[in-house]
């Protein structure tokens, strides 16, 4: 039973890695396409360089803080329920113990294993750690890698002021007259990427990924670029 157990653990751990990463890369793709989408806007409007300024570091702070929160309230629940299960499961060993000992036999047999094989192991993984076994095999948790609120909070907050740096230096560093232009593209070219990282992290096939990426970016700068103008030729 060592090689299986060893290699579930390893599978998990890069399952979590894999979900931290896919998290990291949507992050990153909220704060390019909402911060673009916020200074093309207000570009719309006004072509003084101090108001895009403002704008976009507003929309970063306000983004990656109410990223990062959140983040936090979602793992922070998220972690509140594992703990509230592996609680109960450590109190049902206590009072139940054949009890449990059969429900992870009968967890085992439905995983391919005889009968025979299913009792033999649930006993020996209830004699090394029955709390770790019945978190593994019956909650799909592991006890060493419960979710870290502050780490998914951080990591949330990080990767939303990545993404968002871009189309704020890229609409307040150029010249006036390339401003639009050079943030637009920019900002497309991002778009590629993310949706090409997180098709192949999704083992998808990039092509549509990337349409609906660039596409939506498009879309969100186009509209705000518009409502902009209307109101910059409004006086508003």
């Amino acid at each position: 039973m060592g090689g299986p157990a060893h290699d579930e653990a390893h599978a998990g751990a890069l399952g979590s890695r894999l979900n931290w990463l896919r998290a990291a890369v949507l992050g990153a793709n909220d704060g390019i396409v909402s911060t673009a989408g916020l200074v093309v806007g207000v570009a719309g409007a006004t072509t003084d360089r101090g108001a895009l300024l403002t704008a976009g570091l507003a929309g970063l702070l306000a983004g990656s803080m109410s990223m990062a929160a959140g983040e936090y309230v979602s793992v922070s629940t998220q972690r509140d329920s594992e703990k509230a299960a592996l609680a109960l499961e450590r109190r049902e060993l206590t009072e139940q113990p054949e009890a449990e000992l059969a429900e992870l036999t009968e967890l085992l047999e439905r995983r391919g294993l005889t009968r025979e094989v299913a009792r033999e192991a649930a006993a020996q993984l209830t004699a090394r750690d029955a709390l770790r076994a019945h978190a593994r095999v019956e909650l799909g948790i592991d006890p060493d890698e419960l979710a870290n609120p502050w780490h998914a909070a951080w990591a949330s907050f990080l990767a939303f002021t990545v993404g968002a740096l871009l189309p704020l230096l890229a609409i307040v560093l150029p010249p006036m007259v390339w401003r639009l232009p050079v943030t637009v593209l920019s900002v497309l070219a991002a778009l590629v990427v993310t949706g090409w990282i997180s098709a192949r992290l999704g083992a998808a096939r990039p092509g549509r990924a990337v349409l609906r990426n660039v596409a939506g970016g498009a879309l969100a700068m186009g509209v705000t670029y518009a409502a902009g103008a209307l109101l910059g030729a409004a006086g508003v």
